[in-house]
């Protein structure tokens, strides 16, 4: 690559624009933006004109950039589109806050109103379908009312459903090491989009006081995986779920999520027909996660799998993989560990911690409907079937650990790696062929780390 000024920017832009050249012989580059670099602002790259190498990077600086802008671009996968934060001198993470942000005139788009950075749909790129792009390293914030912003049509609020990174349509997308944050929805994904990976993102303090509506991720699209992600809790008052998700080809491993009306709500696809057809999406994985239920969350639920659009020929009606996980709950009450939709849904459990802080009692396995085929796990004693009349069915494939204790290092701490002489050391059974196998573990924060490749596995996700 050749670092770029923002002159030599604007005659490359000229000549592609103009026919003079294409994106399969133009040289890829560099363009560096911020303090005392080629591109002093954001708005000085002419993103509709970026060609499959280029990179954006955009540095750290003391103040926020009250900046927004589309991505319509499209690389290539040996030549992915990057655009990079480059960090502070403590590793602070540069800031693109939507309060009173404004537009590059020259980005015309619609749907402005829905998100901080936005990804695919202008009317200036030439790409129906962006793809291959990777957008990492900053902290993006303020895509919410009653916030404004300066765009195609003056100065113009976030619509209730906005976000801090908003995919309208994308093939190939990697967001990694982002702090989405104090936005409506801190990650919306479309059902038009295929293959986003969502890696090592800091997701919390999202959502509108009073709604159930927003989350901290709402995403529906073919192939997603959130690997490695600090989901925290969403803003005070705030109704919203934590990761709630219409996807065919669902992963969900080695991630850290707290808190939320729902910890997970995985649900029908509504938007695209395709994905309801597709044979990924009757098969969700869910291993390797940190998940906790705090006192005063919203609803006592803490895994939704089914749907919720009242049209049930077109929920799920597959089998939810939910293995090596560590499910705390600090709550006085009883929770409920899975509400599946209908009987046509099954979960089959296994290698799990599932413990409550109070009494076993409070830890219910299921609500009213659906399959469970439960594994081998460790579970408080005294646990129940399920505290709603129950007309589904468990089937009990091994025995679990009972007991009072799981032994982590700190409860109170939350250090949930096991001390010597937990119950829950190398007890684990082996997984049923055909699942991903459970590779690494979740380190505080944002980290993952591999496991050892030989010994028996722990019950748990650390």
């Amino acid at each position: 690559m050749r670092p770029l000024n923002c002159t030599s920017h604007l005659l490359r832009f000229i000549a592609f624009s103009g026919g003079l050249l294409s994106s399969n012989v133009l040289e890829a580059a560099v363009y560096e933006v911020g303090p005392n670099q080629a591109c002093s602002d954001i708005g000085s790259v002419r993103w509709e004109a970026l060609v499959p190498g280029d990179e954006v990077r955009i540095h750290w600086r003391s103040q926020p950039y009250k900046e927004k802008w589309v991505l319509s671009c499209r690389g290539t996968e040996t030549k992915p589109i990057t655009i990079s934060g480059v960090p502070g001198p403590e590793g602070q993470l540069p800031v693109i806050d939507g309060q009173d942000a404004t537009t590059r005139a020259q980005l015309n788009y619609w749907g402005q109103e829905r998100g901080v950075v936005k990804i695919g749909g202008s009317n200036t790129s030439g790409k129906s379908v962006p793809g291959y792009i990777v957008l990492e390293n900053l902290d993006i914030r303020g895509g919410r009312a009653p916030f404004t912003f300066k765009g195609r049509r003056g100065v113009t609020a976030y619509s209730k459903d906005a976000a801090s990174v908003n995919v309208e349509i994308v093939e190939h997308l990697v967001l990694r090491n982002l702090a989405l944050h104090d936005s409506s929805n801190g990650l919306m994904v479309s059902p038009q989009s295929k293959n986003v990976r969502v890696e090592r993102c800091h997701i919390y303090d999202n959502g509108n006081p009073g709604s159930i509506t927003e989350h901290n991720a709402y995403t529906e699209c073919d192939g997603i995986v959130f690997e490695g992600n600090h989901f925290g809790p969403l803003r005070e008052g705030c109704a919203g779920n934590n990761l709630k998700d219409r996807s065919a080809g669902l992963v969900v491993s080695y991630n850290w999520i707290e808190g939320g009306n729902r910890q997970l709500d995985l649900v029908d696809a509504t938007g695209n027909a395709a994905l309801n057809a597709s044979p990924a999406y009757r098969h969700t994985h869910v291993f390797g996660n940190v998940i906790i239920e705090r006192e005063g969350d919203g609803n006592n639920q803490i895994v939704h799998y089914g749907g919720d659009s009242g049209k049930t020929g077109g929920y799920r009606k597959g089998v939810l993989y939910f293995y090596h996980n560590t499910v705390i709950s600090s709550r006085t009450r009883s929770v409920a560990l899975f509400r599946l939709s209908t009987d046509e849904e099954t979960v089959e459990c296994q290698g799990n911690i599932l413990h409550v802080t109070s009494k076993g009692k409070n830890l219910s396995l299921m609500c009213k409907l659906g399959v469970l085929k439960l594994g081998k796990n460790w579970l408080t004693e005294g646990w129940v079937p399920s505290v709603d009349e129950f007309t589904g069915k468990i089937q009990t494939m091994a025995a679990s650990v009972q007991g009072l204790d799981p032994g982590f290092v700190s409860l109170q701490g939350q250090d949930f790696n096991l001390a010597p002489g937990s119950p829950c050391i190398g007890t684990a059974s082996d997984l049923p062929a055909g699942v991903p196998p459970v590779l690494h573990r979740y380190i505080r924060h944002q980290k993952i780390e591999d496991f050892p490749a030989a010994g028996q596995r722990n019950l748990g996700a650390l």
